[in-house]
């Protein structure tokens, strides 16, 4: 008996592989203010896969999905009081 992967799994592995490939082939590329933008954005994708595929979020119920928001959202604030503050600096 042989096992093998779920196709899920074997496909977000595929797909993190992907981006993990895109984001150091990107660090390379000069693209002015663009790379933090891009760097961000696939960094979102990879963090949604894992949250979707690993941590089974696609299967759970609407509680989860408030929960997991209020994380995000928490995020969010952290990362703007932060940007907010680096900003202010002279």
């Amino acid at each position: 008996m042989h096992w093998r992967p779920p196709p899920a799994l074997l496909g977000a592995w595929l797909a993190l592989l992907a981006l993990l490939t895109l984001t150091v082939t990107l660090a390379y590329v000069p693209l002015g203010n663009f790379n933090s933008i891009i760097a961000l954005t696939i960094a979102a994708t990879k963090a949604t896969i894992v949250a979707a595929v690993f941590m089974e979020l696609r299967h759970r119920g609407a509680r989860t999905y408030v929960f997991a928001g209020a994380g995000v959202f928490w995020l969010g604030i952290l990362l703007w009081l932060g940007m907010m503050d680096f900003l202010t600096r002279t």
